[in-house]
């Protein structure tokens, strides 16, 4: 946010900046090029002059008008009171500025009063710059002999192409400045909106973790708990693994993106877990890639879907299979998961764990990621595509 506004100051200093420096770089650029004959800091100050005004126009409305729209939405008293502003500066204009025009052809006959007498031939008793200069010799210039001949200033309410263009010119200054400030007041809403967003995403992350870590031990402890009767040794080794698992998860679970190789590894851990518990009649699948890339994916994504392939596909009264595949190519992950229908009829794939899923999904990679999830009379397939990030 102090960004933009400083960017913003910015923008209005290096502009009024270079706004007063060009009568200056102008007069100079006169003199070496011989329109001017010298620098006249009369003629920049005037012009300065007139600047000054409109600079305090402009900051009167950067600091008090404007944010009466940008930040407050007071439409009527912003156009009402900018509206006030100009019939003040068009009266300003036509009862107090001097005659520009009149200015301007003062200097243009003095300066063409200057140069007939440089043409002139000078007699000795003229080369002192006294004799020169004296007004007894010379008479008045015209800028005194104009003065005599005619005032200075105009009757009020007399508009000439010089306060119309100005009035144009304040006009323009306002809409110029009221479009940068909107412009920046957009940039400002825009990033509160990025991280109102942000904020919402890692909370609703963090909460989804927080579900589906302890879905996931729950579903494993259940299968701990079938094999102490069935068989103790398993059992054992089902622990073994369940305790590589938990390391996986207490270390990398909050991570925002793990390395694909302990991510597999983590999946291995959990479909031998499972194997320990079922027979052979069970025909269980897993192909994953032997090498991995330097990418990076959110930990337990791929997870909930073959714990479900698990817990809805295995029939012990008919031949089940679990078929796990993951293949990756131009840095996308191909994960591919198909399971046979278990014997329960009241049991229906997904619940908690996939729908966590897929919000996270959503929240991570909008709409770059595809999820394809048939649900047929026999079999349940999932198939995801997910862009990869290089790893950190």
């Amino acid at each position: 946010m102090k960004t933009l506004h400083k960017h913003e100051t910015f923008i209005y200093v290096a502009l009024w900046s270079i706004l007063f420096i060009t009568p200056v770089l102008s007069m100079y650029v006169g003199v070496k090029s011989g329109d001017v004959e010298s620098f006249r800091w009369d003629e920049v100050l005037h012009v300065w002059q007139q600047f000054a005004a409109f600079l305090l126009l402009f900051l009167f409305h950067n600091f008090v008008l404007a944010p009466l729209l940008v930040n407050r939405q007071r439409q009527g008293l912003y156009f009402g009171s900018v509206a006030v502003m100009v019939v003040l500066f068009t009266l300003f204009q036509c009862a107090m500025r001097p005659d520009d025009l009149d200015f301007r052809r003062n200097k243009m006959e003095q300066r063409e009063h200057m140069r007939q007498h440089e043409s002139m031939e000078r007699p000795a008793d003229m080369d002192r710059p006294d004799d020169m200069d004296s007004p007894e010799r010379h008479g008045p210039p015209p800028m005194q002999r104009h003065a005599k001949g005619r005032p200075h200033h105009r009757g009020p309410m007399v508009l000439d192409w010089h306060d119309v263009f100005s009035i144009i010119m304040l006009i323009l200054m306002l809409g110029g400045n009221l479009g940068v400030k909107l412009y920046f007041k957009n940039r400002r809403d825009q990033q509160q909106l990025t991280e109102m967003e942000k904020q919402n995403l890692e909370q609703q992350l963090e909460y989804l973790k927080y579900q589906i870590n302890p879905h996931f031990f729950m579903n494993t402890l259940n299968n701990i708990h079938a094999l102490v009767d069935i068989d103790p040794e398993k059992a054992k080794d089902t622990i073994l693994e369940l305790s590589k698992m938990m390391r996986f998860v207490l270390y990398e679970g909050n991570k925002q993106g793990v390395p694909l190789s302990k991510e597999f590894q983590f999946i291995r851990n959990y479909v031998t877990l499972m194997s320990l518990r079922y027979t052979d009649k069970v025909d269980i699948v897993l192909d994953l890639p032997t090498e991995t890339p330097d990418h990076q994916l959110p930990p337990l994504m791929l997870i909930t879907f073959i714990e479900n392939a698990f817990k809805h596909g295995i029939s012990y009264q008919h031949p089940s299979f679990v078929h796990v595949k993951v293949t990756i190519e131009n840095a996308k992950l191909h994960f591919e998961c198909s399971n046979s229908k278990g014997d329960s009829t009241t049991s229906k794939p997904g619940g908690v764990g996939l729908q966590n899923v897929q919000k996270r999904l959503n929240l991570i990679y909008g709409k770059s990621f595809t999820l394809n999830i048939k649900d047929q009379a026999d079999t349940y397939d999932v198939d995801l595509v997910i862009p990869l990030k290089m790893e950190d």
